[in-house]
C-alpha cells in the first residue's frame, strides 16, 4: 500500500506489512519445492548443486530485476529477450570483428541496450502506445537488428578473463556472475526501500494521476524504468555470453516469458502498484530449483513447460484471491 501526503512534496510511505505478506506465499512454496525435491532425488540436496541452481539463475536474475520496475509502475516489456540478444551481438561484433578494446564492446552494448529502452519509453509517453504493443514491436525490431549485425551467424571465442567470470568460484564458492546478480538485486532493494525515487515506482504504478498530481514526473519515472530494464537485459546478455563463450542473434528467445513469470510468481501484482525485489528474487529461485530438479528427475522438456505455466497460473490466482480478502 502506498499513501501520498498532497501538501507535501509527494511524500511516499510503504506499507511493510504489506510487502512482506505478498512475499510470503512463494517463499512458503519455495520451502515446500525444495522438500518434496529433497525426498524425490538424492543429488538436489547438495552444495555442489546449490552453487549450480545459482549459475544457472544469474541471466534471468538479473533481468527480473528491470522486470519488476516495469511491473510496479503497471506497465509490461515483451523486448527484454531481444534486447539481451543485441547487447550480445554487439559486444561480440565490437570485440572480435571491428578489433576494438573489449571493454569498449561491453561498453557499446550496454549503449545500445539503453537506446532500445528510451525508444520503449518514449512511445509509451509521448506517442501514447501502449506498453505492451510498444514493446512488442521493440522486441521485433531489435531481433531484426540483432541479426543483421552478423547475418544471423554466431560468434565464437572471447577473451579468458570474460569467460572465468562465469567458471571461477571466488573463495571456492561463488562466481563474478553470481556476485554481479547478488550486487544488482541488493542495490535495486535498497532503491525501493530507501530512496524516494524508489518509492515513486509504488505511486505511479498505483495510480499515475494520483502520481502527478503529487508532483511526481510520471513520464520521466517511466522512461527511466523501461531504460533501466533494457540496461539490466542487456547486462544479462553480457552475463550469457560469459558463460556460452559465444554470442548467437537467437539467444534470449522466451526469457521475456521466464522473466515476466519469476516477477509474478514472487508476488509482484501486474496491475503495477504492489510488489518487490525481495518476492522477485523468491519468484526466480523458484523457477530456478524447478527446472533443477525436473531435470534430475529425468523429466521432459515438453512436459517441463507445461508444469512452469501451471506454476505461473496457480501464482496469479493466489495473488488475486489475496488481494480480493485484503
Amino acid at each position: 500500500m502506498v499513501t501520498i501526503d498532497f501538501q507535501g512534496q509527494g511524500r511516499l510511505s510503504a506499507n511493510w506489512r504489506s510487502k512482506l505478506s505478498g512475499a510470503t506465499g512463494p517463499l512458503v512454496g519455495l520451502v515446500a519445492l525444495c522438500i518434496f525435491l529433497t525426498f524425490s532425488t538424492d543429488a538436489f540436496l547438495s552444495v555442489r548443486n546449490g552453487l549450480n541452481i545459482l549459475d544457472q539463475i544469474t541471466v534471468l536474475g538479473i533481468m527480473a530485476v528491470g522486470m519488476t520496475f516495469v511491473i510496479l509502475i503497471g506497465g509490461i516489456d515483451l523486448s527484454v529477450g531481444s534486447v539481451l540478444a543485441l547487447a550480445m551481438m554487439v559486444m561480440g561484433w565490437t570485440a572480435n570483428i571491428a578489433g576494438l578494446p573489449f571493454a569498449l564492446g561491453i561498453i557499446f552494448a550496454l549503449v545500445a541496450s539503453a537506446i532500445s529502452g528510451l525508444f520503449v519509453g518514449l512511445m509509451v509517453t509521448m506517442f501514447r502506445v501502449p506498453a505492451f504493443i510498444a514493446t512488442l514491436a521493440m522486441m521485433s525490431a531489435v531481433r531484426g537488428v540483432a541479426n543483421m549485425i552478423t547475418d544471423g551467424q554466431q560468434i565464437v571465442g572471447f577473451p579468458d578473463w570474460f569467460t572465468m567470470l562465469a567458471i571461477d568460484r571466488n573463495f571456492g564458492i561463488l562466481t563474478a556472475t553470481v556476485f554481479l546478480m547478488l550486487a544488482v538485486v541488493l542495490v535495486a532493494w535498497i532503491f525501493l526501500h530507501f530512496r524516494s525515487e524508489g518509492r515513486m515506482l509504488y505511486a505511479v504504478g498505483g495510480n499515475p494521476e494520483v502520481a502527478r498530481l503529487a508532483g511526481i514526473n510520471v513520464q520521466l519515472v517511466t522512461i527511466g524504468v523501461y531504460v533501466v530494464s533494457a540496461v539490466l537485459a542487456g547486462l544479462a546478455g553480457i552475463v550469457l555470453a560469459a558463460r556460452l563463450d559465444s554470442v548467437q542473434p537467437s539467444s534470449g528467445l522466451g526469457y521475456e516469458l521466464d522473466t515476466i513469470a519469476a516477477v509474478v510468481i514472487g508476488g509482484t501484482s501486474l496491475s503495477g502498484g504492489a510488489g518487490g525485489i525481495g518476492g522477485t528474487l523468491i519468484g526466480v529461485l523458484i523457477i530456478g530449483v524447478l527446472r533443477n530438479g525436473l531435470n534430475l528427475l529425468n523429466v521432459s522438456p515438453f512436459l517441463q513447460q507445461v508444469i512452469i505455466g501451471i506454476v505461473i497460473v496457480l501464482a496469479v490466482g493466489a495473488e488475486t484471491i489475496r488481494r480480493r480478502r485484503a
